[in-house]
């Protein structure tokens, strides 16, 4: 009888230190957890960020600033542009075909 009680109290200590341990895993778990959740929410934060910062840095109009300041470069005017137009397909049907080779 003094075998079998010691046996379940071994039992019962086991039992309760693997629950404890259980336990402590968890918590530390859920540490981890909330220390990923905010630093994933700080990434987000972050990446906001960087998104207004390539809006601003890709307007047309920054854009033209720095070509015009750094590059020298300007709109060209009205009388040295040169407009290219497709021929349509009426205008290719009236067009003298090459004759074909014998």
């Amino acid at each position: 009888m003094v075998r079998t009680n010691l046996l379940l109290l071994a039992l019962l200590v086991a039992c309760a230190i693997g629950a404890i341990a259980s336990q402590h895993h968890a918590r530390q778990a859920f540490i981890a957890l909330e220390s990923e959740q905010v630093g994933a929410q700080k990434l987000q934060e972050e990446y906001t960020q960087l998104q207004l910062e390539q809006g601003t840095w890709g307007t047309h109009k920054r854009v033209e600033a720095i070509a015009s300041k750094s590059l020298g470069m300007k709109l060209p005017d009205a009388a040295s542009t040169v407009v290219v137009t497709l021929a349509s397909s009426v205008d290719a049907e009236k067009a003298p075909k090459p004759e074909a080779r014998k």
